[in-house]
């Protein structure tokens, strides 16, 4: 249909990769606890830009160029993996400073990790290095075009539209659950702290991961 191959398999393949941890879920997560539903759409929205960004990459034949390549592919999973890692420290350092707050400043939210305002900014950034997205579109979302199909970029389109339906859903579930939890941490400032940790060593094994990542 429209040049795409095994659409089932495709859109389950699709909701199991979003439906895996990773980077920009994290982070919608986390946006949408810190500072609300607002800047959990714009975070959500760089994640869009970012994915639109690397298929059309993947549509240009960028995978056969990391392929042929591979010091293009270490450079991106180099630089990808110390912005990860630079993530998780700003993380670990909120937590320590929730951690450590006076009893008497419970009712205060706890100091934003991702303290500065441009959340569009830093989506975009971890969308296009983001790991999970290079290797997907790199190993995954070219197969299911049918290369004798004559109009590949309606095939691609609809591979797209696919995958941004289901990412949408997901993300927009994850920052009103952000938004909901940080009412309930407030009140329980260690524990808030605890999970801000536990988000920044998962950002840290993100960063490890993509530092380890293969083409093969």
């Amino acid at each position: 249909m429209l040049g795409v191959v095994d659409l089932p398999t495709y859109v389950l393949g699709v909701i199991a990769i979003i439906l895996l941890p990773g980077p920009n879920s994290m982070f919608c997560l986390t946006v949408g606890a810190q500072y609300g539903v607002a800047k959990g759409y714009q975070a959500i929205a760089a994640v869009f830009l970012g994915d639109l960004v690397l298929m059309t990459l993947a549509a240009l034949g960028a995978a056969s160029v990391m392929v042929q390549y591979p010091a293009v592919f270490n450079v991106v999973k180099y630089v990808g993996g110390a912005y990860l890692a630079y993530l998780s420290i700003r993380m670990m350092i909120g937590a320590v400073k929730g951690w450590m707050k006076p009893a008497k400043q419970l009712d205060e939210p706890i100091e934003p990790a991702l303290s500065s305002p441009n959340v569009f900014g830093r989506a975009l950034i971890l969308s296009l290095l983001n790991p999970k997205a290079i290797l997907f579109f790199i190993s995954f979302f070219v197969q299911f075009v049918d290369p004798n199909y004559p109009h590949p970029v309606v095939s691609f389109a609809v591979l797209a539209s696919i995958l941004q339906i289901v990412s949408l859903t997901y993300l927009t579930v994850l920052i009103f659950a952000g938004a909901h939890l940080v009412r309930w941490f407030r009140s329980r400032q260690k524990v808030a702290a605890a999970g801000l940790a536990s988000v920044g060593a998962l950002f840290m094994s993100f960063a490890v991961k993509l530092w380890t990542a293969t083409i093969a």
